[in-house]
């Protein structure tokens, strides 16, 4: 990027960190870290890019801490450390300011003057490593996900091995709304089948037996809010895929 598209990519950065955390439920904080002492490049460059970090979190109103000479050598960052259920700081996301590759690789553009300029290099990281923000958001939710984060959403549990056909069209109808949704038509009592769905922290199962196939519908019950009774499978349907779409 060109120095005078410096604020608007940061922030455009800054506010999609914040977006993606704040969709997950994490709260974080902001540090600012400044050049260190053993740093590359013009210092009246490194100046500017720290005011404009710096003005960019002023006017997006976010409280952030200066982490004084811990910026990278090749520029400064914005770190974001997000806070888990049990309190504990991780970070993760990061905004870097980088003057040295472009000159490595010898990068330059033709500028509004007809002359040629070096670009500033730009580092993002939202997530951080993808297997190490998926070990703390596990951990941040204990597994228990919310609906549209769970990888199975729903969980259809028939009463007997005669109800099977009408669990699979369930199943189907469900999958055919884009849910992710599972089957569990085995030979064993209900009782057993909805302890196994809530151990594995399945959002809501779907009970069905003869009742249910006549009418039907289909008893519901959550995973935090325990029986929820009858309801068409419309209903049901209308019901989640409202907090599947306002949740996503």
């Amino acid at each position: 990027m060109m120095p005078d598209q410096m604020s608007d990519e940061i922030s455009g950065i800054v506010r999609l960190i914040d977006d993606l955390y704040s969709g997950f439920g994490f709260k974080y904080s902001v540090e600012l870290s400044t050049r260190p002492e053993k740093a590359m490049g013009a210092i009246e460059d490194w100046d500017r890019a720290e005011q404009v970090l710096k003005d960019v979190l002023d006017d997006l109103d976010m409280e952030y801490t200066i982490n004084e000479g811990d910026g990278a050598f090749y520029g400064p960052k914005i770190d974001f450390h997000i806070r888990d259920a049990i309190g504990r700081s991780w970070q993760c996301g990061t905004i870097q300011l980088d003057f040295q590759m472009p000159q490595r690789f010898d990068l330059e553009y033709t500028g509004s003057d007809g002359e040629k300029h070096r670009p500033i290099v730009v580092h993002r990281v939202a997530y951080g490593a993808l297997e190490r923000f998926m070990a703390i958001l596990i951990e941040h939710f204990a597994g228990k996900f919310p609906f549209w984060l769970s990888p199975e959403q729903i969980r259809v549990l028939s009463i007997s091995q005669q109800n099977l056909d009408y669990a699979k069209s369930i199943e189907a109808k469900l999958k055919d709304q884009g849910l992710r949704a599972e089957l569990d038509v085995r030979d064993e009592k209900i009782g057993y089948k909805i302890r196994e769905a809530q151990l594995a922290k399945v959002p809501y199962m779907l009970i069905v037996g003869d009742k249910e196939a006549e009418n039907a519908t289909v008893s519901v019950r959550s995973r935090d809010k325990g029986n929820l009774g009858t309801l068409s499978l419309d209903e049901f349907i209308d019901k989640v895929c409202l907090e599947n779409n306002s949740n996503n």
